[in-house]
Protein backbone atom coordinates (compact mmCIF):
# COMPACT_ATOMS: atom_id res chain seq x y z
CA UNK A 1 0.00 0.00 0.00
CA UNK A 2 2.40 2.51 0.92
CA UNK A 3 4.37 1.60 -2.25
CA UNK A 4 1.32 2.23 -4.46
CA UNK A 5 1.30 5.83 -2.40
CA UNK A 6 4.74 6.42 -3.14
CA UNK A 7 3.88 6.24 -6.89
CA UNK A 8 1.07 8.12 -6.83
CA UNK A 9 3.27 10.97 -5.31
CA UNK A 10 5.81 10.93 -7.40
CA UNK A 11 3.82 10.81 -10.75
CA UNK A 12 2.58 14.10 -9.05
CA UNK A 13 5.36 15.56 -8.53
CA UNK A 14 6.71 14.92 -12.16
CA UNK A 15 3.51 15.91 -13.98
CA UNK A 16 4.06 19.25 -11.32
CA UNK A 17 7.32 19.55 -12.54
CA UNK A 18 6.86 19.34 -16.34
CA UNK A 19 3.89 21.54 -16.12
CA UNK A 20 6.07 24.62 -14.34
CA UNK A 21 8.67 24.11 -17.22
CA UNK A 22 5.92 24.85 -19.65
CA UNK A 23 5.20 28.43 -18.66
CA UNK A 24 7.49 31.32 -19.88
CA UNK A 25 7.66 34.94 -18.48
CA UNK A 26 9.11 37.40 -20.93
CA UNK A 27 10.35 40.58 -20.00
CA UNK A 28 9.82 42.99 -22.94
CA UNK A 29 10.85 46.33 -22.65
CA UNK A 30 9.72 46.25 -18.67
CA UNK A 31 6.70 44.96 -18.97
CA UNK A 32 6.48 40.98 -18.48
CA UNK A 33 4.23 38.78 -20.07
CA UNK A 34 3.68 35.11 -18.71
CA UNK A 35 2.97 32.48 -21.47
CA UNK A 36 4.05 28.92 -22.62
CA UNK A 37 6.32 27.04 -24.46
CA UNK A 38 3.83 25.80 -26.24
CA UNK A 39 2.48 29.02 -27.30
CA UNK A 40 5.99 30.21 -28.67
CA UNK A 41 6.54 27.43 -30.57
CA UNK A 42 3.68 28.17 -32.97
CA UNK A 43 6.47 29.22 -35.69
CA UNK A 44 9.83 26.96 -35.33
CA UNK A 45 11.99 29.34 -36.98
CA UNK A 46 10.57 32.35 -34.92
CA UNK A 47 12.96 34.20 -32.42
CA UNK A 48 10.71 33.10 -29.27
CA UNK A 49 10.90 29.64 -30.57
CA UNK A 50 14.70 29.93 -30.39
CA UNK A 51 14.88 31.21 -26.94
CA UNK A 52 12.62 29.20 -25.25
CA UNK A 53 14.28 25.78 -26.25
CA UNK A 54 16.03 23.65 -23.83
CA UNK A 55 19.40 24.02 -25.55
CA UNK A 56 18.95 27.36 -27.09
CA UNK A 57 21.35 29.34 -29.61
CA UNK A 58 20.52 32.24 -28.05
CA UNK A 59 22.50 34.43 -25.22
CA UNK A 60 19.57 36.07 -23.44
CA UNK A 61 19.84 38.07 -19.78
CA UNK A 62 17.38 37.10 -17.56
CA UNK A 63 15.83 39.77 -14.73
CA UNK A 64 16.02 38.84 -11.12
CA UNK A 65 12.56 36.86 -11.47
CA UNK A 66 14.14 34.65 -14.44
CA UNK A 67 11.81 36.18 -16.90
CA UNK A 68 13.57 36.36 -20.50
CA UNK A 69 14.72 40.14 -20.77
CA UNK A 70 13.93 41.90 -24.65
CA UNK A 71 14.86 45.30 -25.37
CA UNK A 72 11.50 45.72 -27.38
CA UNK A 73 8.59 47.55 -27.43
CA UNK A 74 5.83 46.03 -24.92
CA UNK A 75 2.99 48.11 -26.50
CA UNK A 76 3.90 45.81 -30.17
CA UNK A 77 3.86 42.73 -28.49
CA UNK A 78 0.64 41.82 -27.06
CA UNK A 79 -0.82 41.25 -30.58
CA UNK A 80 2.52 39.41 -31.49
CA UNK A 81 1.77 37.05 -28.02
CA UNK A 82 -2.37 37.32 -28.99
CA UNK A 83 -1.07 35.76 -32.37
CA UNK A 84 0.86 32.84 -31.11
CA UNK A 85 -1.84 32.10 -28.87
CA UNK A 86 -5.01 32.38 -31.53
CA UNK A 87 -3.63 32.71 -34.65
CA UNK A 88 -5.92 35.41 -35.38
CA UNK A 89 -4.46 38.95 -35.94
CA UNK A 90 -6.05 41.70 -33.58
CA UNK A 91 -4.69 45.05 -33.31
CA UNK A 92 -6.11 47.33 -31.48
CA UNK A 93 -7.05 51.26 -33.10
CA UNK A 94 -4.64 52.83 -31.94
CA UNK A 95 -1.61 50.45 -32.58
CA UNK A 96 -0.77 51.06 -36.41
CA UNK A 97 0.03 48.33 -38.54
CA UNK A 98 3.45 49.32 -39.72
CA UNK A 99 4.66 49.30 -35.85
CA UNK A 100 3.42 45.29 -35.74
CA UNK A 101 4.80 44.62 -38.85
CA UNK A 102 8.42 45.93 -37.66
CA UNK A 103 7.62 43.52 -34.29
CA UNK A 104 6.49 40.50 -36.76
CA UNK A 105 9.71 41.00 -38.36
CA UNK A 106 12.27 40.83 -35.47
CA UNK A 107 10.79 38.50 -34.06
CA UNK A 108 10.38 36.18 -37.24
CA UNK A 109 7.11 35.10 -37.89
CA UNK A 110 6.45 34.63 -41.21
CA UNK A 111 2.76 34.19 -41.05
CA UNK A 112 2.66 36.70 -39.45
CA UNK A 113 4.44 39.24 -41.59
CA UNK A 114 2.13 37.67 -44.65
CA UNK A 115 -1.16 39.22 -42.68
CA UNK A 116 0.11 42.32 -41.84
CA UNK A 117 1.35 43.00 -45.11
CA UNK A 118 -2.32 41.88 -46.45
CA UNK A 119 -3.53 44.11 -43.52
CA UNK A 120 -1.41 47.32 -44.67
CA UNK A 121 -2.60 46.68 -48.60
CA UNK A 122 -6.23 46.60 -47.78
CA UNK A 123 -5.88 49.76 -45.52
CA UNK A 124 -3.98 51.70 -48.13
CA UNK A 125 -6.40 50.95 -51.13
CA UNK A 126 -9.51 51.03 -49.63
CA UNK A 127 -11.44 53.54 -51.19
CA UNK A 128 -12.37 56.80 -49.53
CA UNK A 129 -15.88 57.22 -48.09
CA UNK A 130 -16.61 60.38 -49.49
CA UNK A 131 -14.99 60.34 -53.40
CA UNK A 132 -16.54 62.90 -53.81
CA UNK A 133 -15.27 66.88 -54.24
CA UNK A 134 -17.43 70.42 -53.69
CA UNK A 135 -16.18 73.05 -55.67
CA UNK A 136 -17.45 76.38 -54.78
CA UNK A 137 -18.10 79.71 -57.13
CA UNK A 138 -18.70 83.13 -56.54
CA UNK A 139 -20.81 85.45 -58.24
CA UNK A 140 -21.31 89.16 -57.93
CA UNK A 141 -25.10 90.23 -58.56
CA UNK A 142 -27.42 92.97 -58.15
CA UNK A 143 -30.03 93.41 -55.74
CA UNK A 144 -32.91 92.91 -58.11
CA UNK A 145 -30.92 89.72 -59.87
CA UNK A 146 -31.00 87.77 -56.65
CA UNK A 147 -34.34 85.86 -57.81
CA UNK A 148 -33.25 84.90 -61.40
CA UNK A 149 -29.81 83.71 -59.97
CA UNK A 150 -32.01 81.41 -57.71
CA UNK A 151 -34.08 80.57 -60.22
CA UNK A 152 -31.36 79.87 -62.56
CA UNK A 153 -29.36 77.30 -60.67
CA UNK A 154 -29.44 73.72 -61.93
CA UNK A 155 -27.35 71.07 -62.80
CA UNK A 156 -26.23 70.01 -58.98
CA UNK A 157 -25.41 73.59 -58.13
CA UNK A 158 -26.55 74.50 -54.66
CA UNK A 159 -26.98 77.68 -52.89
CA UNK A 160 -25.06 78.35 -49.81
CA UNK A 161 -24.80 81.82 -49.05
CA UNK A 162 -25.51 85.64 -49.63
CA UNK A 163 -23.10 88.36 -48.72
CA UNK A 164 -23.92 92.17 -48.88
CA UNK A 165 -21.39 93.89 -49.87
CA UNK A 166 -23.67 97.19 -49.65
CA UNK A 167 -24.31 99.97 -52.27
CA UNK A 168 -21.74 100.82 -54.64
CA UNK A 169 -23.68 101.57 -57.81
CA UNK A 170 -26.37 104.07 -58.72
CA UNK A 171 -28.78 102.92 -61.59
CA UNK A 172 -31.30 105.63 -62.41
CA UNK A 173 -32.36 107.44 -59.54
CA UNK A 174 -31.79 104.33 -56.99
CA UNK A 175 -28.82 102.34 -55.80
CA UNK A 176 -28.93 99.00 -55.92
CA UNK A 177 -26.74 96.88 -53.07
CA UNK A 178 -24.76 94.52 -54.63
CA UNK A 179 -23.96 90.81 -53.48
CA UNK A 180 -22.08 87.83 -53.39
CA UNK A 181 -24.16 84.80 -54.42
CA UNK A 182 -21.94 81.70 -53.08
CA UNK A 183 -22.93 78.14 -54.82
CA UNK A 184 -21.38 74.91 -54.74
CA UNK A 185 -21.64 71.62 -56.66
CA UNK A 186 -20.19 68.16 -55.95
CA UNK A 187 -17.86 66.38 -58.61
CA UNK A 188 -16.99 62.71 -58.36
CA UNK A 189 -12.30 62.44 -57.87
CA UNK A 190 -12.40 59.70 -60.79
CA UNK A 191 -10.11 60.35 -63.40
CA UNK A 192 -12.06 58.49 -65.52
CA UNK A 193 -15.39 60.17 -65.07
CA UNK A 194 -15.85 63.35 -67.30
CA UNK A 195 -17.46 66.54 -66.20
CA UNK A 196 -20.79 67.14 -67.60
CA UNK A 197 -21.29 69.79 -70.46
CA UNK A 198 -23.30 72.73 -68.93
CA UNK A 199 -26.80 73.23 -69.41
CA UNK A 200 -28.35 76.62 -70.31
CA UNK A 201 -29.20 77.57 -66.92
CA UNK A 202 -25.92 77.08 -65.73
CA UNK A 203 -24.10 78.63 -68.54
CA UNK A 204 -26.32 82.00 -67.26
CA UNK A 205 -24.72 81.56 -64.03
CA UNK A 206 -21.47 81.16 -65.51
CA UNK A 207 -21.41 84.42 -67.35
CA UNK A 208 -22.84 86.15 -64.63
CA UNK A 209 -19.69 85.01 -62.26
CA UNK A 210 -17.57 86.08 -65.30
CA UNK A 211 -17.49 89.73 -64.14
CA UNK A 212 -15.96 88.74 -60.75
Amino acid sequence: MADEVNDVSQSVLNTSQTGSKQWVTLNVGGTCFLTTKTTLSRDQNSFLYRLCKEDSDLISDKDEKGAYMIDRDPTYFSPILNYLRHGKLIINKDLEEEGVLEEAEFYNITELIRLVKERINQRDTRPLKDSKKHVYRVLQCHEDEITQMVSTMSDGWKFEQLINIGSQYNYGNEDQAEFLFVVSREYGTSNNTKEAEPTDRAKVLQQMGSRM
